[in-house]
């Protein structure tokens, strides 16, 4: 099998030596995603609700140019800045993975990349 690197403008480009995303056969392994908006580069603007849905767009923007769907996510992991986000945080996922969501660690982390308040990373099939 051979890595495939995936890379989209859709969502925010790499702000370190790694991938958007990783397939390798009919898998792909998106890095963490925080709620950086793709065309400016910066966090954007509001609550963690604001920040969370960004988050899951970029995800989402990841996933197609992968040639998979937030329908095939198995496994994701939410780092979150404050664990109080927790309920919000949670509100907002469970309108991006509604139907049968994927497996899923959630942790607090001490500091995550530009202060963002959430970051999440997935494990998905692709077709």
């Amino acid at each position: 099998m051979e890595k495939t690197v995936i890379a989209t403008n859709n969502a925010p480009a790499a702000i370190g030596p790694y991938s958007q995303a990783i397939r390798m056969g009919n898998m792909v392994f998106l890095s963490g995603q925080i709620p950086l908006h793709p065309v400016t580069g910066e966090i954007v603007q509001g609550d963690i609700r604001a920040q969370t849905r960004q988050v899951l767009e970029n995800l989402k923007c990841v996933l197609e140019a992968a040639g998979s769907s937030p329908d095939k996510v198995v496994k994701t992991t939410i780092f979150m800045k404050d664990l109080n986000d927790y309920v919000t945080i949670n509100a907002v996922y469970q309108e991006f993975f509604s139907n049968k969501p994927p497996a899923r660690t959630t942790v607090q982390a001490a500091r995550l990349p530009r202060d963002a308040g959430v970051e999440i990373e997935a494990i998905a099939f692709c077709a």
